[in-house]
């Protein structure tokens, strides 16, 4: 039997709804803390989700990507829609807090009540950025946010795990950065919807479009034959500039319109769905065989695995025996 939110986080919830900003910060950082309070706001969220779209922009560190992100912002503003942008960060070694520097590089866009941005970080949130994230889209969503930017800060393996949680994803590079490309090729190829070569007032702007070509197409070769396949973009911008960002954004939106029509969409947001239950759970499982199997246990099946004694598989068993008993 599920459990009621808290009241005071349902009165943090209702004063969100109705536009207030501390109380939308104060459960955005109830999320990232994890626990009792993020579970309390994701039962107020999850009924009034669904209506938002999500953009996600991933790239190396240095491509740009906190003053494209604020190019759009710009454009989304001079069209007359509000935006909410996560800026996704690394944790600080010393607090576990985010370093705000995309948020300095977004301080055009401070004062203006249209545009609400958070930068985040791992903290001490069960399961990282990977719950964190979602469960900070559905609160976004849930208090009436229709475009939502998610930016990373780079393209390892979490970043591309977090940008690739959006609707649609954007990579950014910059000229010459082909190498950077194809080292990190198979997950980048894999939640591009669009590409943007940034800083493209740069020499090698046309190298960098080929070579990003041929691997498009290297991975068209690989792929299932599908009439519905998104043929991806790659366009270029200048971020400081803001050109080429109304040509993004039309790329953005045509993305979102196939998304839909083809039921990609659907198909995206019920896999995530699923990907989230299932770590859900697991981390659950991982909580709970801490609490039942005791410290002096678990650090000494730890210990023999990690001198070679035992094998993690039969020490994970053990571990989970308590869980099942």
């Amino acid at each position: 039997m599920s459990k009621r939110p808290r009241a005071d986080a349902t009165s943090l919830f209702e004063a969100a709804i109705d536009g207030d900003r501390s109380s939308l910060a104060r459960l955005l950082s109830l999320v990232e803390r994890g626990g009792d309070g993020a579970r309390d706001v994701s039962r107020l969220a999850a009924p009034l989700a669904g209506d938002a779209y999500t953009v996600g922009l991933t790239g190396a560190p240095g491509s740009g990507k906190s003053t494209l992100t604020s190019a759009i912002i710009g454009h989304l503003r001079s069209l007359g829609d509000e935006v909410a942008v996560l800026a996704v960060d690394p944790s600080s070694p010393f607090t576990g807090g985010a370093i705000l520097g995309d948020r300095v590089r977004m301080q055009d866009h401070a004062t203006d009540p249209g545009v609400f941005i958070r930068s985040m970080a791992t903290r001490g949130h069960l399961g990282g950025l990977s719950l964190a994230t979602p469960e900070a889209i559905r609160l976004l969503d849930a208090t009436g946010h229709r475009w939502i930017l998610v930016e990373t800060v780079g393209v390892g393996q979490v970043e591309v795990e977090v940008a690739g949680k959006a609707d649609t994803t954007v990579v950014v590079v910059n000229p010459g950065w082909g190498d950077a490309v194809q080292a990190n090729k198979a997950g980048l190829m894999e939640v591009a919807d669009v590409f943007v070569i940034n800083k493209a007032d740069r020499h090698g702007v046309d190298q960098t479009r080929r070579d990003l070509q041929q691997m498009l197409e290297l991975s068209a070769e690989t792929a299932a034959p599908s009439s519905d396949r998104w043929r991806v973009p790659i366009l270029a911008t200048v971020a400081p500039n803001a050109d080429g960002v109304d040509d993004l954004w039309t790329a953005i939106v045509e993305h979102r319109r196939h998304a839909e029509a083809t039921g990609v969409l659907a198909e995206r947001r019920r896999f995530r769905l699923g990907e989230e239950l299932r770590e859900i759970v697991a981390r659950r499982l991982e909580l709970r065989a801490r609490e039942i199997c005791t410290g002096e246990r678990w650090d000494g099946l730890t210990e023999r695995v990690l001198s070679g004694d035992l094998d993690p598989w039969t020490a994970a068993d053990d571990m989970l025996a308590a869980v099942d008993a």
